[in-house]
């Protein structure tokens, strides 16, 4: 094979992933409403039962890293985890969302089944060992400012706390202003860690402050750029979806359409396999 072996991480006791075939987290950036979180859950549970591809559905309850104080955040913590919990309830799926400070990480963790630590707190230690003492699983994104290597250290910090049951996730470096560019070779990098590596597709293509008070995108690099990253050979895809991205509160230049989603997994399927098969 391309690459190594590497650990396998339990979401629930349906979805453990590493080493197989392609997952995927995907969802609307924030939950803006109960109606799109459960339209877009649908449709992606259809989409991902047809394709058999393990399923994470993800949608934040607060973004606290908006550009501008005026751009919508979300429901907060308690009526987030109420509208995700009756999403996993009518769907059967798993649930990932996002978690910014150490309190959070122990109220979300009562229905959330993947935390997931925002890049830009990739850093932040007392977060990580809240999120680690869990005993979830938690997917960790890559800072836009550290560089591949630099996440041995992250790494670290759960291993102390004892909770290996980690992914790494890449979702591009900054290259000068209100830009991002992904450096291929560090998906290879932080795979050496031992540990599954996601690649966010989205983010990767997102221009941020780009649009003066809040951060643009362009969503036609989406599928390219994931094409690569799975011929590389990630053990993960990383989406945010919405029915008209558009009309998004949250990330919508970058966010994929939910219509496209089926095709675009299809053909990134093909190039899982053939990776894996080398």
């Amino acid at each position: 094979m391309l690459i190594d072996k590497v650990k396998k991480v339990k979401i629930t006791d349906n979805i453990t992933i590493g080493n197989d075939k392609i997952f995927l987290i995907a969802g609307p950036c924030v939950i803006e409403s109960e109606d799109l979180v459960m339209e877009v859950a649908g449709k992606m549970k259809e989409i991902t039962d047809k394709l058999d591809i393990q399923y994470i559905f993800k949608a934040s309850f607060d973004k606290a890293n908006r550009s501008s104080i005026s751009s919508f955040r979300g429901p907060g913590l308690e009526k987030g985890l109420e509208i995700l919990s009756r999403v996993k309830e009518k769907y059967g799926v798993a649930l990932a969302t996002d978690i910014h400070e150490p309190w959070q990480c122990k109220e979300a963790a009562k229905v959330i089944d993947l935390l997931q630590i925002p890049a830009f707190l990739s850093r932040q230690t007392d977060l990580l060992v809240a999120a680690a003492e869990t005993g979830k699983a938690v997917n960790i994104k890559k800072g836009q400012f550290l560089a591949p290597w630099d996440m041995k250290n992250v790494v670290k910090k759960f291993e102390e706390v004892g909770n290996e049951n980690i992914m790494l996730c890449e979702r591009g470096a900054s290259f000068g202003y209100n830009n991002l560019v992904v450096d291929m070779r560090g998906l290879l990098e932080m795979r050496k860690f031992g540990y599954p590596v996601v690649f966010d597709a989205t983010h990767s293509v997102q221009i941020p402050g780009g649009q003066g008070e809040t951060s643009g995108g362009n969503r036609a690099y989406v599928y390219p750029l994931a094409r690569a990253a799975v011929s590389v050979g990630v053990d993960g895809v990383f989406a945010e979806v919405h029915p008209e991205p558009d009309k998004g509160l949250s990330d919508g230049p970058n966010m994929l359409k939910l219509d496209d989603v089926e095709n675009i997994l299809e053909k990134l399927l093909q190039y899982d396999k053939l990776t894996k098969e080398l």
